[in-house]
């Protein structure tokens, strides 16, 4: 399948789906293909595979790149410290060679080892048959509305926080702040907390605390997370980890922490009042998160920021992980900073991110013809990518959020997205409806929905 939608502003841009789905092609009108399984193991045996035909090994050199991607996909959708693989020996030592320390995906395997406390593993199985195993564990959390509760959402250029009355926001704001570029925890501690008291002065009484937040989250405790990217290993193993439940002590309420993506999910579901609900938060990163059938959280790790959506070999590095072509370069402030020279927009370089993302969205408000051109360029990326995403998530409903989207640039997005998915992709237009929250709730829906999550009977 060749993509007659492309961004007007990244014509190199290589959709994974588009790409997957031409080489799908020739395997099956090959007739020479081999079944292909990879799974994925994560916390307490949980685990997810996915298969597909391939060439055999040796006969088309993009089944060892195409599979590192999709294969990288299932690792920081479902998240793991183990990559079981049979169908390609090639595969497999290409996997076991850039997985190991000082191979090109390190950075993956020692996140994902510090996250689940395991060391990472890249294992072959002769029986293809014994890799495609599932075992999952999804949870009902959030949407408990009563009481008086804080929903905080801490994101990497603004914190949001609400004061929350019965499911009725009372109280809400945004302030500017600096985490990641900022060392001493003490910075953040003290920004939260402000944050909360901020929220609870506009209460009589604090119930309950839910948080909404970038990283990883296990019984409350900061595993990973990008917020404190500067702060040392030391420091954040000491004073970091059980930041959120040593502000909540001060507070003085019960706390429910967590991912962000999964809580803008959430945010989609119990604005919908349905489930199968893939929740993407364009602002300072990717968040994404997801909630099934049933409106429960899937217990996946959700970080698609890290997730491949593009094959091209020009595509953009993330600074932090080191590949090319991750969701975060597409869905964030990222996208709009790297498309504006394109776009004939000069962003002055001691400006911070939110700052550059601003100028954007002011030169949006004014016609600039190239500020529009950002916002399609993106949507063309957003729209391949749900039909990249729809592999690997059952969705009937895609919900976007963040500052990325706020301004008339969201609704000129969106609206590019579903022209891609109508002419590129018919079969997954008619079951998938794109949303986007009016102006408030996408600002501060998450701090919103994040209050839901305690449950405190």
């Amino acid at each position: 399948m060749i993509p007659t939608i492309l961004p007007p502003l990244d014509p190199a841009f290589q959709p994974l789906e588009a790409v997957t789905r031409a080489y799908e092609k020739d395997v099956a009108a090959s007739g020479r293909g081999v079944p292909f399984a990879v799974c994925i193991v994560r916390n307490q045996g949980y685990c997810d595979f996915y298969a597909m035909d391939i060439f055999p090994d040796g006969e088309d050199e993009r089944t060892v790149p195409l599979m590192d991607r999709l294969v990288k996909f299932m690792l920081w959708s479902r998240g793991g410290y183990q990559i079981i693989v049979s169908g390609s020996r090639a595969v497999y030592d290409h996997l076991k060679d850039v997985y190991r320390e000082g191979g090109a995906r390190f950075f993956d395997a020692d996140f994902m080892a510090r996250v689940y406390e395991k060391p990472f593993e890249v294992i072959w199985k002769d029986s293809v048959e014994d890799v495609k195993v599932s075992r999952s564990s999804a949870s009902n959390v959030g949407r408990h509305l009563k009481g008086c509760r804080i929903g905080f959402d801490a994101g990497g250029s603004d914190r949001k926080v609400s004061a929350v009355i019965d499911g009725e926001a009372v109280y809400s704001e945004e302030v500017v702040w600096f985490p990641k570029v900022t060392a001493d925890p003490q910075y953040h501690y003290d920004g939260i907390l402000t944050a909360m008291k901020t929220a609870a002065s506009h209460m009589p009484r604090v119930d309950a605390i839910g948080v909404s937040s970038a990283g990883v989250y296990i019984d409350n405790k900061i595993m990973v997370a990008s917020l404190f990217l500067k702060v040392s290993r030391e420091d954040f193993d000491q004073r970091v980890k059980s930041m959120y439940i040593d502000v909540a002590r001060e507070i003085g309420a019960p706390l429910e922490v967590a991912n962000d993506g999964d809580v803008t999910a959430l945010a989609g579901a119990m604005e919908l009042g349905m489930g199968n609900v893939l929740g993407i938060a364009m602002g300072t990163s990717e968040a994404a998160g997801y909630v099934d059938k049933d409106m429960n959280i899937t217990g996946w790790l959700n970080e698609n920021a890290f997730a491949p959506v593009d094959f091209s070999p020009e595509a953009m590095e993330d600074e932090w992980s080191g590949d090319i072509g991750c969701g975060v370069k597409y869905f964030s402030q990222d996208a709009v900073i790297k498309l504006a020279p394109a776009a004939g927009i000069h962003l002055d370089e001691s400006l911070s991110p939110a700052e550059k993302l601003k100028v954007v969205q002011k030169e949006m408000m004014d016609g600039h013809p190239g500020a529009a051109k950002i916002y399609e360029s993106i949507g063309v990326y957003f729209g391949h990518t749900i039909a990249w995403y729809a592999r690997f998530y059952d969705i009937d409903h895609v919900l976007i959020m963040g500052r990325v989207t706020s301004g008339q640039g969201g609704a000129l997005l969106l609206n590019k997205a579903q022209e891609v998915l109508d002419k590129e992709y018919p079969a997954l237009a008619g079951k998938i409806q794109l949303h986007i929250p009016d102006e408030n709730s996408r600002r501060v829906g998450q701090s919103v929905a994040a209050a839901s999550l305690p449950d405190i009977g």
